[in-house]
C-alpha cells in the first residue's frame, strides 16, 4: 500500500514526505531533478522502493519546488544548505537522529556535503548516478559541455510532459509506449518546464570537490557504466576523494537507479547497509487476474500480412491499456496476442473485461477472457504464482466473446450487480481438481 504523505515546515516551505518500512536502519532517499511521491508508487519504479522498505525504514521527500511540496518562485531557488535543511527538517519530522542518506544525480551533491556537515546525522553515505561538477573543468573532465547543457534546455523547451527526457534518462524505458506516457506524467508533475530551465541553470555552476576529502562516514558509489547524463569518470573521481569509499560499477545506461537491471544494486546497498544479502523476495499480495485472448489471431494474421496484423495489435494493446487503466488494474504483459492485467478489486476486473471485449469489437476482433482471485507473487513488475496459471486456464476455456471468471471471482462480487450463467464444473490443464466456471451475462453494470 502506498504511505501516507506528511508535511513539515522548512523556512516557511512545505516539504511533503513519506516513512514506509519497519527496518533497524534509517534510510533518506534524496531524489534528482525528476520527483513526485505519488508516482514513486506505481509501475515502473514501485518494486525498488518496497525492496529498499524491506530492510530500512525508508524516507522519502519531495524536493522544495517539486513534486507535492510547495513550489517556489524561480527567482528564489534554494541553496544547496537551504536542501540540507529540507532533509533535517523531514529527519526530525520522521522521528530520525541518524540516517544513510542516498543521492541521486542533482540529489548527489547536496547529500555529499550534508555527510560532511553533519556526521553525526549521518550513518552511511550512498550515491547513485553522481556527479561533482557541473560543468567540465581540466581538473574535472566529466562535466556537462555548453553544447550538451543547452541540448537538454532545447529539449525541455520543445517536450517536457511527453517524456522527453526517457531516452536520456532511462531508456531501457524507452521503447514501451506505456511508460514513455508514465514519464511524461513524472516530468509535468515534478515541475513546469520554466521552473526546470531554471533549476538546471544553477546545478551548472554546483562544484562540490573540496568537499569529498572531508567526508569520513562509511560511503558507496554506484555507477552504471553507458550513464550518459553523468559519466562513470566522475564517479569514480568521487570514489577516489571520499577516504575509504567503496566504487561498483554496472552495466546500462540508464541514469536512475530504479529502472533497469536493479535486482543486484539492490543486494550491494542492502549489504552494505546491513551486512547481510538477502536478495531480492517474493512478495504475495492478493490479486484478480484477467487474461484476454484474440480469437483466431494465427488466421487473421496471416490474411493481414505481416505489417497491417502488428498495427491493428498494436491497436488491440492500446485499448486493452486504456480499459485497464479506467477501471484501475495494472498491465503485466502484452506479449503476443493477449493481455494480462491485474487488479486489486474482482468487481472492477470483470467490467474491465467486459469493456475490453466490446472495445475491440468496433475494431472487427472477438476476444475470449478470464479471471481468477487468488494469492500471486510480486516479482519486480510481473506476477507469478499458482493464481496466475488458474486464470490462464480459465481464459483458455472460454468460447469467443465470453468472459468466465472462478466460483472465487463469482463470490467476491457479490452484490455489485453483475449476473453471471453457471456453466458447472470443469477440469483446468495442469490444475488439480474440479473447478466451477461461470459466464459474466449482459447486463447494464457489466461494462459501466
Amino acid at each position: 500500500m502506498q504511505p501516507a504523505t506528511k508535511y513539515v515546515k522548512s523556512g516557511g516551505v512545505s516539504i511533503a514526505y513519506q516513512v514506509v518500512g519497519q527496518g533497524s536502519i534509517d534510510l533518506v532517499f534524496v531524489p534528482g531533478i525528476l520527483s513526485h511521491l505519488d508516482l514513486w508508487w506505481e509501475e515502473p519504479v514501485v518494486a525498488f522502493f518496497r525492496r529498499l522498505a524491506s530492510f530500512s525504514r525508508l524516507i522519502l521527500f519531495d524536493k522544495r519546488g517539486s513534486g507535492l511540496s510547495d513550489r517556489i518562485a524561480d527567482t528564489a531557488l534554494p541553496t544547496l544548505e537551504e536542501r540540507m535543511d529540507d532533509v533535517r527538517a523531514v529527519m526530525d519530522a520522521a522521528g530520525s537522529p541518524r540516517a544513510a542518506v542516498f543521492g541521486v544525480s542533482e540529489g548527489a551533491p547536496m547529500s555529499l556535503l550534508f555527510a560532511a556537515t553533519y556526521p553525526e546525522r549521518t550513518s552511511a553515505l550512498i550515491l547513485f548516478g553522481a556527479f561533482a561538477r557541473g560543468t567540465r573543468h581540466p581538473e574535472y573532465p566529466w562535466g556537462w559541455t555548453p553544447q550538451v547543457h543547452e541540448a537538454f534546455l532545447r529539449a525541455v523547451d520543445r517536450g517536457w510532459g511527453t517524456g522527453v527526457t526517457v531516452d536520456w534518462i532511462a531508456p531501457a524505458l524507452a521503447g514501451d509506449q506505456h511508460h514513455r506516457e508514465w514519464w511524461g506524467r513524472l516530468e509535468r508533475l515534478t515541475a513546469s518546464p520554466g521552473s526546470i530551465t531554471a533549476w538546471w541553470r544553477p546545478d551548472m555552476e554546483i562544484d562540490v570537490r573540496h568537499v569529498l576529502p572531508s567526508i569520513h562516514v562509511p560511503a558507496l558509489v554506484l555507477h552504471r557504466s553507458g550513464d550518459e547524463c553523468t559519466r562513470l569518470g566522475g564517479a569514480r573521481y568521487i570514489a577516489e576523494h571520499i577516504p575509504s569509499a567503496r566504487f561498483i560499477e554496472y552495466p546500462g545506461a540508464d541514469h536512475f537507479p530504479f529502472t533497469g537491471e536493479t535486482d543486484t544494486l539492490l543486494d550491494d546497498v542492502e549489504e552494505f547497509l546491513t551486512g547481510v544479502r538477502h536478495g531480492p523476495e517474493p512478495e504475495r499480495v492478493l490479486a484478480t487476474v484477467l487474461f484476454v485472448d484474440i480469437v483466431g489471431s494465427t488466421e487473421r494474421a496471416v490474411a493481414l500480412g505481416d505489417a497491417r496484423w502488428r498495427d491493428l495489435l498494436d491497436d488491440f494493446h492500446d485499448r486493452a491499456r486504456r480499459e485497464v487503466s479506467r477501471f484501475r488494474g495494472r498491465v503485466i504483459d502484452t506479449a503476443g496476442d493477449g493481455a494480462l492485467a491485474s487488479f486489486d478489486g474482482p468487481a472492477r476486473a470483470v467490467r474491465s473485461a467486459c469493456a475490453i471485449r466490446d472495445a475491440v469489437a468496433s475494431m472487427g476482433l472477438t476476444v475470449r477472457a478470464g479471471l481468477h482471485t487468488g494469492e500471486c507473487e510480486l516479482l519486480g513488475a510481473k506476477l507469478a504464482g499458482v493464481a496466475v496459471h488458474i486464470g490462464a486456464r480459465v481464459a483458455a476455456t472460454a468460447e469467443p466473446g465470453q468472459v468466465l471468471v472462478s466460483s472465487t471471482v463469482k463470490d467476491l462480487v457479490s452484490g455489485s450487480g453483475l449476473r453471471f450463467a453457471d456453466l458447472g464444473t470443469h477440469v483446468l490443464r495442469g490444475v488439480p481438481g474440479e473447478w466451477r466456471l461461470f459466464c459474466v451475462q449482459p447486463g447494464p453494470c457489466a461494462g459501466d
